[in-house]
């Protein structure tokens, strides 16, 4: 865990109106990322996770539900790739994912760190 700088929030979108892999995960809005790092010793090992869509709950996790832990993440990205300082890993997500229709609003909150607030463009 001393390399890692903090934890944000992130909402990495697929669009799956198209076959190729790279127009469905680059896209303007694809992956938000905020509201700010947080440094890992102020956000709690059991940090609740909310992710809501136009203000109904979506998905309600908490960091200690991780398939994976972080430093278990890490050590497994780091078998295949170089991380830089800067670089961002995302954990991966919960129960409860679905689609989006253009113009909803999401809020992905996390204890400690805030939360990340964007609407959807398709």
């Amino acid at each position: 865990m001393d390399v890692v700088a903090g934890y944000t929030a992130a909402d990495d979108l697929t669009n799956d109106a198209g076959d190729d892999t790279f127009r469905r995960k680059a896209f303007d809005g694809a992956c938000p990322l905020g509201p700010a790092v947080v440094a890992p010793e102020d956000v709690p090992d059991d940090a609740a996770i909310t992710t809501r869509v136009n203000g109904e709950v979506r998905q309600s996790s908490s960091l200690s539900n991780l398939v994976f832990s972080v430093p278990e993440i890490l050590a497994e990205v780091t078998q295949y790739a170089t991380l830089e300082p800067g670089d961002v890993v995302l954990t991966g997500t919960t129960s409860g994912r679905g689609p989006l229709e253009d113009g909803d609003r999401v809020e992905v909150e996390i204890e400690g760190v805030g939360t990340l607030s964007h609407a959807v463009r398709l």
